[in-house]
């Protein structure tokens, strides 16, 4: 498949220079980019970020078991 875009000069100029700073063809550094963002993507959906996991919480917070005496009773379904 070829797609054809419009890049800000800015970008271009980047994208050139990387491209020899890494000797590797400008189509190849685009592709590798390309599948980069896509694969952190795809992986970042899955996991929380590192500062949710490592949160230890409020140690004089009450648990929420504490409350659990003042939630009502579930409703009974009504059958038709």
């Amino acid at each position: 498949m070829q797609i054809t875009i419009d890049l800000p000069p800015d970008l271009e100029q980047d994208l050139i220079r990387q491209a020899a700073q890494s000797d590797v063809p400008l189509q190849t550094l685009i592709l590798q980019a390309l599948r980069q963002l896509i694969q952190s993507k795809a992986n970042s959906t899955s996991q929380w970020p590192d500062v949710v996991l490592s949160y230890k919480g409020n140690p004089d917070f009450p648990a929420f078991e504490s409350y659990r005496h003042e939630l009502l009773p579930p409703r009974e379904p009504e059958l038709f």
